[in-house]
């Protein structure tokens, strides 16, 4: 399935990289090729500057968990565009609603008649027995019936035409502060390319998530008004704090601590100086174990007393629905295929990585034949964390990874090291290969499903690195779909 030499989608295959003999560039990619040959070292290396005091004013950090430095670590940003041709992104969007549909059907049957346990498509142990499953949801449906309202997917590129599904987001997928930032710099940094270049917009996104919101409220309108929407954040010290507080300025909407919340008859209102305010839908950004001591964590301080009685009265919504954890394990991600072909009755458009599940005897013993070659995966990781790398572990690591394996099968998939594509990157000794991968943002409302063009770019800022991930220090790049 992946080449031995990595697709560059600028310039295709080759083990040079540039515009060398034998190779030419993308027709997406032509007016970046220009542009690129246009631009001297010294601008390119300025325009790096000014990007990086751009983000630096305008606070964007993320923690990297580990690094003594990592409360003031910027993300890295490159600022040559990652492209799509249109032709690309109608196939990708196309898949990417087939798999959110799917993906809700799936939260609504599991935690309602579990038509596809009883059917034998997924192991009812590995739902119910999972740590993401919340057994207080069971039997009940959230205002609107969906799940996953935002939806973030992790795709990643081996060839011209070959797209897969890395992972599902259907928590509480972070990221779309960042689309949105790299886009306004690079309209600064480079306006002359998107008088090039005509580049479909992504700054409707936030207007988008605020009527996709709005339209799950359990009040369809106050006096005549919009309903009452809150972001509820764990507070300023939480990694993506930053992402918060834009999104909840972006849209308009208070951004709300746990103790700016409280629940009245069943009833959620915030305190404001002129009274308490009724609230009608609450983007959390906030996990399931905090969001309410009376039913999860009893000393949690985070979450609100009393929340989820409001949420089962059917007088708030909860963006994204408690319980949707569920769908993010890596155990479950390995029957996306059969779960898309059992509520829609289509065959999957976007494939999954070929994946083995370590809780099957056959499966785990081929795992550890061949642990060298592959990447392994712990089932409810995220981050990049707990995850190895086979063809670049040392010989330590890939011994103390088997016995984790055979410790606990359970708790572990693996899949083939893929060559993810790569894309021009400006770096300090001029423009060179990475690789990356790409996460769209899917919203699902009672008003549809609606995708911004595009979405979050990550980028392995590090030669030969394939963990993209920003909380180990990868980078973003702004993503341009443009007409081919």
């Amino acid at each position: 399935m992946a080449a031995a030499t990595a697709f560059d989608e600028m310039y295709g295959l080759g083990e040079a990289y540039g515009p060398t003999a034998g190779q030419s560039v993308s027709a997406a990619y032509s007016s970046i090729q220009l542009w690129l040959d246009q631009s001297p070292p010294e601008l390119m290396a300025a325009r790096r500057r000014q990007a990086e005091l751009f983000f630096r004013r305008i606070g964007i950090t993320f923690a990297v968990y580990g690094d003594p430095d990592a409360a003031e670590r910027l993300i890295p940003f490159d600022i040559v565009p990652r492209i799509l041709a249109r032709s690309e992104w109608v196939q990708l969007e196309k898949g990417l609603k087939q798999r959110v549909g799917a993906l809700n059907a799936f939260l609504a049957d599991v935690y309602g008649a579990r038509d596809i346990l009883r059917a034998g498509i997924v192991p009812e142990e590995l739902v119910l027995q999972n740590p993401g499953y919340c057994l207080h949801m069971a039997g009940k449906k959230p205002p609107g019936g969906i799940w996953t309202h935002i939806a973030g997917i992790d795709l990643v590129r081996t060839g011209p035409d070959e797209f897969y599904v890395l992972e599902d987001n259907a928590r509480t997928p972070s990221g779309v502060s960042y689309m949105l930032e790299n886009r306004e710099v690079m309209l600064k940094l480079v306006p002359e390319l998107f008088d090039q270049v005509k580049v479909a917009p992504v700054e409707t996104y936030p207007e988008e998530l605020l009527e996709t919101l709005a339209s799950v409220s359990p009040r369809k309108s106050r006096n005549g008004g919009a309903p009452v929407c809150v972001l509820l954040t764990p507070g300023r010290h939480n990694s993506a704090f930053y992402e918060h507080s834009f999104l909840a300025d972006k849209l308009g909407i208070e951004l709300v601590e746990g103790s700016d919340l409280f629940v009245r008859d069943d009833v959620v209102f915030m305190r404001t100086t002129e009274g308490p305010e009724r609230v009608d839908v609450i983007y959390r950004r906030l996990d399931d174990a905090f969001i309410d001591p009376l039913v999860f964590n009893p000393t949690s301080m985070l979450g609100v007393p009393g929340l989820m009685a409001a949420y089962g009265a059917g007088n708030v919504t909860l963006a994204n629905a408690v319980g949707t954890g569920v769908a993010d394990d890596k155990a479950i991600y390995s029957y996306m295929p059969d779960i898309v072909r059992f509520y829609t009755g289509e065959e999957p458009i976007l494939k999954n990585v070929p994946t083995w599940r370590c809780r099957e005897p056959e499966a785990l013993g081929y795992v550890l034949d061949h642990l060298a070659e592959l990447v392994v995966k712990e089932v409810d990781g995220s981050g990049g964390y707990g995850m190895l790398i086979g063809p670049h572990a040392p010989q330590a690591t890939l011994a103390a990874f088997a016995a984790k394996l055979k410790a606990h099968p359970e708790k572990f998939i693996a899949q083939p090291t893929l060559a993810l594509s790569t894309c021009p990157t400006a770096t300090d000794a001029g423009i060179a290969a990475r690789h990356v991968d790409l996460r769209p943002f899917v919203l699902t409302g009672a008003n549809g499903v609606k995708i911004v063009p595009g979405g979050l770019t990550r980028v392995a800022m590090t030669p030969g690195s394939l963990v993209v991930n920003s909380s180990q220090g990868g980078g973003t790049k702004d993503t341009w779909v443009v007409d081919d």
